[in-house]
């Protein structure tokens, strides 16, 4: 299957593989579980593309701490891959437990989808104010 999210339109256009039409779904009012589960997988990759775009800004700014430290001072991009691996085993076993609401459901994995996405868009707001701090 692929995905495509029209930035602003808050449009999901399902174009499953071998199928001569595309389904339409409407993420700001979706009807089906099928569609809201395909929603919140759409906004967990959303989501995870804007972490993984302030990630690589943050880290910059961490290497450039520590470009301006004595050797004995630096590791402020270690430690961020540190927190950062530490993160993502956090976040993945929030969101396994938020599951836990519908486990075995057919709504456990939407549960799970948008738990991702809003932990990781709460992880990239974190990311964006280290990032601001490191910068003045």
């Amino acid at each position: 299957m692929r995905f495509f999210m029209p930035m602003g339109f808050g449009l999901l256009t399902l174009m499953a593989a071998g199928s001569a039409g595309a389904e339409e779904i409407d993420c700001k009012s979706p009807t089906t579980q099928t569609d809201m589960t395909l929603c919140e997988r759409a906004r967990q990759d959303e989501a995870d593309k804007a972490l993984n775009v302030q990630y690589k800004k943050t880290r910059a700014a961490m290497v450039a701490i520590d470009s301006d430290q004595d050797d004995d001072m630096k590791g402020a991009e270690k430690a961020l891959v540190t927190a950062q691996r530490a993160w993502i085993t956090y976040r993945d076993a929030q969101c396994e437990a938020a599951g836990f609401q519908a486990r075995g459901g057919t709504m456990e994995p939407m549960l799970v989808a948008g738990c991702i996405a809003n932990v990781t868009d709460a992880r990239t707001k974190e990311l964006k104010t280290l990032e601001d701090a490191m910068s003045n």
